[in-house]
């Protein structure tokens, strides 16, 4: 099984509803956000899938969030924008990408996503 991870960063703002303390104000984070994919099988030249095309899928959906409130954009105007859901939001929307990409050679293992250098969430799914 072979794993490959690309990284990119945006930054946004947003604020946790309900939450009770400083985060349900408005403030911002400058994100990183880590997706892994992994395959098995390689193409004619030895790649699970191009690094290139992984980087600009990601920097596609993060183009969406990036310099937003994020609880004004779509899917979070209801869900909190937490980063946990951040994860998720961004493993949903890569996913069938990559199974196109890769033409169901290898699939979105995890979407990793750092508020700070220090806090991150991750979403994956159980096959």
């Amino acid at each position: 099984m072979f794993e490959l991870s690309v990284e990119a960063e945006f930054a946004a703002a947003h604020a946790l509803r309900g939450y009770q303390g400083k985060c349900e104000n408005l403030h911002g984070h400058n994100y990183k956000v880590q997706l892994t994919v992994e395959g098995s099988e390689l193409d004619a030249i030895g790649l699970v899938c191009d690094f290139k095309e992984l980087k600009r899928m990601l920097r596609d959906v993060l183009g969406r969030l990036d310099h937003q409130h994020l609880n004004d954009v779509g899917p979070f105007r209801e869900t909190n924008p937490t980063t946990e859901i951040l994860a998720r939001y961004i493993y949903n929307e890569l996913s069938p990408q990559i199974a196109a990409l890769t033409e169901a050679h290898a699939n979105l293992k995890c979407v990793r996503v750092w508020e700070t250098q220090g806090c991150s969430a991750a979403y994956f799914q159980l096959v």
